[in-house]
C-alpha cells in the first residue's frame, strides 16, 4: 500500500465533510446517479464520472453526490435525480456527459430545472 500524501488527506477530509453534511442535513443539493445493472449497462459510470468532474466547481462545496440502484425506468437510463433543499426532486433521463454538465451548471448550481432532460418532478408514491 502506498503512503498517504498531504493532498490525499485533504481529499479525504473534504469527502468526510460532505458525508457529514448529508447526515446532518446541511447540504444544499444532492445528486443521485442511478447505478443499477441497467444503468451501468447504459453508461451510468460515464455519468458518475461527469458528475464528479463537475464537483470541482467551487460553487459545489455544499453538494452531495451519491448512488442508488435501479429506479425502474430501464429504457430511460442512464438517469440521475437532483434534489435541492426545500424543492421537489427532479429525475433526469437519457443522459450524456454534456447533458450532465448543463444540468449541474443550471440546476444544481443555479437552481433552475433543465426541462429539456427532465422526466419527472416530485417523488414517486405508493398507495
Amino acid at each position: 500500500m502506498s503512503k498517504l500524501r498531504p493532498e490525499d488527506l485533504g481529499r479525504i477530509a473534504e469527502r468526510m465533510k460532505r458525508a457529514m453534511s448529508l447526515r446532518e442535513g446541511t447540504a444544499r443539493a444532492k445528486v443521485t446517479v442511478h447505478m443499477g445493472t441497467c444503468g451501468i449497462a447504459a453508461g451510468a459510470r460515464n455519468i458518475m464520472s461527469a458528475v464528479i468532474r463537475c464537483m470541482d466547481d467551487p460553487a459545489a462545496k455544499d453538494v452531495i453526490v451519491t448512488t442508488s440502484g435501479c429506479a425502474g425506468l430501464c429504457s430511460r437510463e442512464p438517469m440521475m435525480t437532483v434534489e435541492i433543499a426545500a424543492a421537489a426532486p427532479v429525475k433526469y433521463v437519457d443522459l450524456t456527459a454534456d447533458k450532465v454538465k448543463r444540468i449541474f451548471a443550471e440546476h444544481v448550481i443555479q437552481g433552475k430545472i433543465v426541462a429539456d432532460y427532465a422526466l419527472a418532478i416530485g417523488s414517486e408514491q405508493t398507495l
